[in-house]
């Protein structure tokens, strides 16, 4: 839910942004028009982020229900904080494990999905990311669909 309203609202800044750089481009004054098509760059770049975000975002969740469907989630049974995180120490201490897995099993994406969560519970998100990535890359690449 908040990542649809935080959406929403970056999309609404995106349209008043480009609304503006129309009114200036429209203006007959060169530096005007020269901050207008400058202006205008950002609602361009910044809705090509919104939907590279979303859209890995709606793929890393599907992935995860799909391990979840099939009791493969990584960190399940590892002691928590109160706001639900995985606990980093416990996290770091079984992250080789996760790590050995996606070294022996390059091609598959359930071991690169549980490598990047387990990235995640110990801090590093952009390994993590990467992770993950990896592994919507080797899911769609595979052919295989589950529901």
């Amino acid at each position: 839910m908040f990542v649809a309203v935080m959406a929403a609202l970056l999309a609404l800044y995106l349209v008043l942004v480009a609304q503006l750089a129309i009114r200036l481009i429209l203006v007959d004054e060169p530096v005007a028009k020269g901050l207008g098509i400058a202006l205008f760059v950002l609602p361009v770049v910044g809705a090509w982020a919104l939907v590279v975000e979303v859209v890995f975002g709606f793929r890393s969740e599907r992935l995860g229900r799909m391990l979840a469907a099939e009791g493969e989630l990584p960190l399940a049974g590892l002691p928590r904080l109160p706001s639900g995180r995985v606990e980093r120490t416990a996290a770091e201490a079984v992250f080789g494990r996760y790590r050995d897995e996606a070294e022996a099993a390059p091609g598959r994406w359930e071991s690169w999905y549980r490598l990047g969560i387990a990235y995640d519970a110990c801090g590093d998100r952009r390994r993590a990311r990467g992770a993950i990535r990896q592994a919507i890359a080797l899911e769609r690449g595979s052919g295989e669909r589950r529901p």
